[in-house]
């Protein structure tokens, strides 16, 4: 197996860095002559520098300040610390917004903003993409090819939208290249409901509450809209980068699964992946689950690359100062939280941020050095060992996670599922459904790739489709093929409802894929929060379901079309109904989860369907509920994170003899796992 460099040979091993604003400290030279110092304690070897350093850079219009940034990265490099530089379009000046108002965005409200925030341009506005042309070409001449640069971050996590003019008619000119005809832009909205039929291109107006936001096409295209937009806009901002060194790779960091946009599409622009993690550690009862809805984020990350090793660019090494509660990681959680990155995947670990900001809205927010202005510190010792372990695990960079398993989180279809008013307003909470079905596979050590709905099947065993609203044409045909060909694939309630300009299928629900899983779904319970159903195995079902377990909020009527029972509902009008089914298709089967169930249905399935597949595993031994495994590998060798995010010691029996690569020396085979640890494992792969 060849190994995949993050960047390129300028960096070998890990990255290990942070979000570094030396701008804000031009007048504290001193400031910046002891950060290196404390960088190098620290173990850091990669700053992402001039992220909004606009102002900084450019003070007034056409009046470049290069110099304090010349310093800056000279150092850096003469200290041996990289950077991916930044182009500052996340945050303009205000001369820029005082001069051409244009720039502006406009609400849904359609009111402009005022001058301030971040990322309140327009990205349709020709004087900010002429601005943003002018200043990246500035920099992509001084510092293409400065030899501290290894990559380019582009922006600053691009978000939201602009209902301006400009964006109107762009829109417009969407949507005419889309359906040609306004015939067939009615037909694809069903713009005859409620006598909302378009007679001129010029009607088309954006969703807005003063306005149309009742027709579900609509939302669904300006959605897509903006996602194109704004990969044309991140496009353009590569090209003056890559003009100047094609050979500079860039990126931009995304956001766990941001709803602006699809990231799927914003990805194909991108050179490699990188993305800002902020769980709330410590907020729950226990910290179990939100690892595992955490460790999904990073295998969609890695996904979003066909598997190649990621940046995990923001997290904290400490809290943050924006969720609702800033809660202190416990001793241990910070170390086994970014390795946690690093097990699934990435090949580096930075926070937000290296020093904290002494004024505005985040001189609070978690950072390396505190206002103290040392390491000496709790979260900077742990930053320091951390760097040590990085270094340790120099091997692991560029080697790669296999996956036989994928589970589809796809944009568009929760877009349409978000907007559907039914049958659960009160939450369909489709996120944490895909998060349940990937929580029992990741509690057993099995690798998951998360994939969205029009990627290649091949190469997987079990596709995992939960709550897949929106079926696409050629989706059920791939995922027919699939099963037909030997695969499994799981599907749930509320499938194959809509096609992709959310018009719903005729002929029966689940819509397309209704020949595969050998089901009619011919109506929907939903119930409230205090309400519940049980579902309970058939006596003597292949996959040994026994139950009863806890049926909530969503309940589906189904009726067998070729597919046999595995399980039946328990109470309610449609008690002995089937609850979950499997179909023999071709040479696979397809399996149907009628009924949102409980993380024991979940763990008592897919632990049944992973031993009948002899599906994979990171290391073939036992697990204690809250310890994990993943594993990553060169071809030559293995690396195996063994984590333990209880608050209490756990014991592993490994079932072959490993090197503990951070310390060395073998590994005894009962391993002890201290509270909020990770053991990192190695050995040789023998054929």
């Amino acid at each position: 197996m060849t190994k995949f460099p993050l960047l390129s040979s300028k960096i070998s091993g890990l990255l290990h860095g942070a979000d570094y604003n030396p701008e804000q400290w031009l007048d504290h030279p001193d400031v910046l002559v002891r950060d290196v110092e404390m960088m190098k304690e620290a173990r850091c070897n990669v700053m992402s520098v001039g992220i909004f350093s606009w102002s900084a850079l450019e003070p007034e219009e056409g009046r470049y300040t290069f110099d304090w940034m010349d310093q800056v990265l000279n150092r850096l490099h003469e200290n041996g610390i990289s950077v991916f530089l930044a182009t500052p379009s996340g945050a303009r000046p205000a001369w820029m917004s005082q001069k051409y108002p244009q720039v502006l965005r406009v609400g849904r409200d359609r009111v402009p903003a005022l001058h301030g925030g971040r990322h309140n341009h327009c990205m349709s506005s020709p004087v900010y993409r002429e601005k943003v042309q002018l200043m990246n070409g500035q920099l992509a001449k001084r510092y293409a090819h400065h030899p501290a640069v290894i990559g380019w971050h582009i922006s600053n996590e691009y978000g939201g939208e602009c209902h301006c003019d400009t964006c109107q008619g762009q829109f417009r000119d969407w949507l005419k290249a889309r359906y040609v005809t306004l015939d067939a832009l009615n037909k694809a909205w069903w713009s005859t409901f409620w006598s909302h039929t378009y007679t001129d291109w010029s009607q088309l107006e954006s969703p807005s509450p003063q306005g149309e936001n009742g027709v579900h096409g609509l939302n669904l295209d300006w959605r897509r809209f903006n996602t194109d937009q704004v990969t044309r806009f991140c496009s353009e901002e590569i090209r003056p980068l890559k003009a100047e060194n094609p050979a500079l790779p860039a990126t931009t960091n995304f956001m766990e699964y941001f709803n602006d946009y699809d990231y799927w599409k914003l990805a194909g622009v991108l050179d490699f992946i990188s993305w800002d993690s902020y769980p709330m550690w410590h907020t729950r009862q226990d910290d179990i689950g939100l690892a595992a809805y955490t460790a999904m984020y990073h295998d969609l990350m890695r996904t979003l690359k066909q598997g190649k090793p990621f940046v995990l660019m923001e997290s904290t090494p400490s809290f943050t100062n924006w969720q609702p509660t800033s809660k202190l990681k416990k001793p241990g959680m910070h170390i086994l939280s970014s390795l946690q990155a690093v097990a699934h995947g990435a090949d580096s670990v930075q926070y937000f941020q290296w020093r904290k900001s002494r004024g505005s809205c985040e001189k609070f927010h978690g950072a390396v050095v505190d206002h103290v202005g040392h390491i000496d510190t709790r979260v900077g010792r742990e930053v320091a060992e951390l760097g040590s372990i990085l270094s340790a695990l120099a091997p692991v960079a560029g080697s790669r996670v296999e996956a036989k398993v994928a589970i589809i989180f796809d944009w568009e279809s929760r877009w349409a599922m978000d907007d559907a008013m039914g049958p659960r307003n009160a939450g369909l909470h489709y996120e944490n459904t895909v998060a349940d079905h990937y929580r029992a596979l990741w509690a057993q050590g099995i690798a998951v790739d998360v994939i969205n709905a029009d990627c290649d099947l091949q190469g997987y065993d079990l596709v995992i489709a939960p709550m897949l609203y929106m079926v696409r044409e050629g989706v059920g045909e791939r995922i027919s093929a699939f099963v037909q060909a030997g695969g499994r694939f799981v599907a749930t309630y509320w499938s194959g409802i809509v096609n992709e300009t959310d018009l719903c299928f005729l002929n029966g629900f689940p819509g397309p894929l209704r020949p595969v899983l050998g089901i009619w779904a011919e109506e929907i319970d939903s119930l409230t929060d205090e309400q519940h159903n049980s579902v309970a195995g058939v006596e003597g079902n292949a996959l040994g379901l026994s139950g009863p377990y806890r049926a909530s909020q969503l309940c589906e009527v189904i009726h067998l079309e070729g597919a046999a029972a595995l399980a039946t509902y328990g109470d309610d009008f449609y008690a002995g109904n089937p609850a979950v089914t499997v179909n023999l298709y071709g040479k696979g089967q397809a399996y149907y989860v009628a009924s949102r169930n409980d993380q024991q249905f979940h763990a008592d399935f897919f632990t049944a369907l992973a031993k009948e597949m002899k599906l994979p595993r990171a290391i073939n031994t036992p697990l204690p509920e809250g310890v994990t495994a993943a594993r990553r590998t060169d071809g030559e060798s293995e690396f195996i994170f063994l984590q333990n995010y209880n608050a209490d010691n756990q014991t592993v029996a490994l079932p072959q003899d490993y090197q503990d690569i951070v310390h060395g020396g073998n590994l005894p085979r009962k391993l002890t796992l201290p509270a909020f640890g990770c053991q990192i494992l190695t050995r040789k792969i023998t054929q």
